[in-house]
């Protein structure tokens, strides 16, 4: 049976609300699974809806750069904080963005290019590990496009321009001015941003990540005690309000919270008289998806003394 710490109770609770006997009780049922302890609280009604992970779990910097109708976000990962406030690792992380608007969404194909300063990319990557003395890695690549229209984008909590710790991109397509469509950009922009869409729409959901909540409905449902037709209408409910909440063009505008991003931007089309459509976006959070190991800092010092 797995050892269930008091760190992982902690993260366990930050992400479910749930109370700490609670918590404790699911991982250790969960033999420390924190997922299974998620999924087995949440079936219960001892949690919150679980909380979109934006824990920065890795440091460094995400990186968005736009040229014509073309944008992109790269993330570039270091150890520390302190190595993403470094002026060096700074112009890395921006030449390197540069470079990955001709080179798509491969990070091979990235390493590979040419860097604006002689050499190829990866060389440039090896040379300030060495020259920082930190690992850095590139760790992701999106690119989007339009064919008429704007790109779009904006950087929330930037340190620099174009680089920060979440980069989003908004590609709107439409026959309409560009001083239309660019505050339009910027708003989904920082909708996006605070409200972390998992897709632009309903069909584009993670068919896993669909199968889990039915998962977690159905056991809810099964709970009520009501009969088996009840039940499949309140699953079916659970997952119609779970698409909604995390597609993109269903999500409510968190300037209002009232209106679709999906009528925003057909009331936007509407007021100037053309067409305008919500292509596709990107919205790169630092180190998103990534544990982060936990350290005993005590223990750390006490080996490096020897002791």
């Amino acid at each position: 049976m797995a050892v269930v710490t008091a760190a992982t109770v902690k993260e366990l609770r930050e992400r479910t609300g749930a109370g700490m006997m609670d918590a404790k009780k699911a991982l250790t049922e969960a033999n420390g699974d924190i997922e299974a302890a998620v999924d087995a609280l949440r079936a219960k009604g001892l949690a919150t809806a679980q909380k979109k992970s934006s824990r920065t779990a890795a440091e460094g910097l995400v990186g968005i750069e736009v040229a014509g109708l073309k944008g992109v976000a790269v993330e570039v990962n270091s150890e520390t904080d302190f190595v993403a406030k470094n002026d060096q690792f700074q112009d890395f992380v921006r030449k390197v963005t540069s470079v990955a608007l001709t080179t798509g969404d491969d990070v091979d194909a990235l390493k590979a290019a040419e860097y604006p300063d002689g050499g190829s990319v990866g060389d440039k990557l090896t040379s300030s590990i060495a020259t920082i003395g930190e690992n850095q890695s590139i760790r992701r690549i999106k690119t989007v496009s339009v064919d008429q229209g704007v790109v779009v984008s904006y950087m929330h909590n930037a340190v620099a321009p174009n680089l920060g710790k979440i980069g989003v991109l908004v590609a709107l397509e439409g026959d309409v001015a560009a001083d239309v469509l660019e505050p339009l950009g910027k708003q989904i922009g920082m909708h996006i941003a605070a409200a972390f869409p998992l897709a632009l729409n309903a069909d584009g959901l993670d068919a896993e990540l669909i199968a889990r909540e039915r998962k977690i409905a159905e056991e809810k449902a099964a709970e009520s005690g009501k009969p088996a037709e009840v039940q499949a209408k309140m699953v079916d409910g659970a997952i119609a309000k779970f698409a909604k909440e995390n597609a993109l063009l269903s999500q409510l505008f968190v300037i209002d919270n009232k209106t679709p991003i999906a009528d925003v931007v057909a009331k936007a089309a509407k007021d100037a008289g053309g067409k305008i459509v919500l292509k596709d976006y990107v919205r790169f959070q630092l180190g998103e998806g990534i544990e982060k190991e936990e350290s005993d800092f005590a223990a750390e010092v006490a080996a490096a003394a020897g002791l």
